[in-house]
């Protein structure tokens, strides 16, 4: 791959950039934050009049039908920017949608008019969609999901639940099922104060089918791909701002009449955040990549690159604080935001330990693959 942006990527990239600074200021992600939902809707409309809210969608389902390394472009500046609201949750939501071939949903999404979110994790806290148990018989849900992101705001909840014993998807309208008492809420204590978790309890829920058994399996696996990447993008531009602001206090803070950016242990805690933060984005922007091109290894490549990343955002929360000191640790600096939502993000979807795990699995069964074919191939070699 080229690793670098084509003159389109790079504009998009710009513009989101330009865009998140005038309408999404620090002030501003105070201001939503302190709300209950952490949800801002005129912000939320104007991002779906910029497209972002359907960037990876195909265009005849109301989406820009741009690449994923797009999406991690676009994702790279609201992480920079500490973006609040259901982004991420929607994105997951829809990107489940979409891969189990609904188109259902999704316009309303990209105009904004929607937002979504997924229920998968249970009492287990295991990402890996074999550990869902809740039944789902006939489409009527009943049990609890954990960690629910921004389900307070989500018009659509994609559940993961067995019929049957197969995995399944169904699609359950929120608003409706709560009012009739199907759905019940509960807040969560979450690190991140720009997003909300909820306990989602289920009582006989009505949803609609969208995929059962492997169409499920691989429509969720894409989903949290997908997501995972651009999750992976949002903490790299978390982790450039949080390098950002820690350079400009080592630039201004003056001990013993010098600047103490001039002390080498300064300049060596600037400079590991400096690796961190490009390796992650080179990661990052690789699986991506590999993603669209339908590569073999592009499922280990986003699990890379959440192992790195999900170290990484840790790691240059820490020296920023260090680098500032105890002016790190105050309310009114920003470095506390940008490192509430990397501790967030490292757990968020997979944390390094499950990723890693991922990565031995997925070895495994490409070299049980490719000894599959060697056998097959030498079955055929006549002497």
């Amino acid at each position: 791959m080229q690793f670098g942006l084509s003159e389109s990527q790079q504009i998009l990239k710009t513009n989101a950039r330009k865009f998140f600074a005038a309408e999404c200021p620090m002030s501003e992600v105070r201001l939503v934050m302190e709300t209950a939902d952490a949800h801002d809707e005129k912000l939320w409309k104007h991002m779906a009049e910029q497209g972002f809210l359907g960037v990876v969608y195909p265009e005849e389902a109301g989406g820009m039908g741009l690449g994923l390394v797009e999406l991690a472009a676009l994702t790279e500046e609201m992480g920079r920017a500490l973006v609040p609201g259901a982004y991420v949750s929607t994105l997951l939501a829809g990107s489940a949608i979409h891969a189990a071939g609904s188109e259902h949903h999704l316009a309303e999404i990209g105009s904004g008019s929607k937002k979504a979110t997924l229920a998968l994790l249970e009492a287990s806290a295991n990402w890996d969609p074999s550990a869902v148990a809740m039944p789902a018989a006939n489409g009527d849900l009943t049990g609890e999901k954990m960690f629910v992101t921004d389900a307070g705001v989500a018009d659509v909840v994609v559940v993961a639940a067995r019929d049957r014993g197969e995995l399944a998807l169904y699609a359950v309208d929120a608003k409706s099922a709560a009012q009739s008492g199907a759905v019940a809420l509960s807040a969560m204590p979450a690190m991140d104060l720009t997003r909300r978790l909820h306990k989602v309890a289920f009582k006989g829920a009505k949803g609609a089918l969208l995929a059962r058994g492997d169409a499920a399996r691989k429509a969720l696996d894409h989903a949290l791909d997908v997501a995972t990447i651009a999750l992976c993008a949002e903490m790299t531009g978390g982790m450039q701002r949080t390098m950002e602001i820690a350079v400009e206090y080592a630039k201004t803070r003056k001990q013993f009449g010098h600047p103490i950016g001039q002390y080498q242990a300064v300049q060596h805690q600037c400079a590991d955040m400096l690796v961190w933060t490009e390796s992650s984005r080179s990661a990052t922007y690789y699986a991506a990549w590999a993603m669209n091109e339908g590569i073999a290894e592009a499922r280990t490549a986003v699990s890379v690159a959440k192992v790195y990343a999900s170290d990484a955002c840790r790691e240059v929360g820490n020296r920023g604080v260090q680098v500032q000191g105890g002016m790190g640790f105050t309310w009114e600096n920003d470095t506390h935001l940008y490192y509430r939502r990397a501790k967030a993000s490292e757990i968020a979807l997979g944390d390094a330990t499950f990723h890693r795990e991922r990565i031995a699995k997925l070895v495994i069964d490409q070299v049980a693959v490719k000894q599959h074919d060697l056998a097959v191939a030498g079955s055929h070699v006549t002497v």
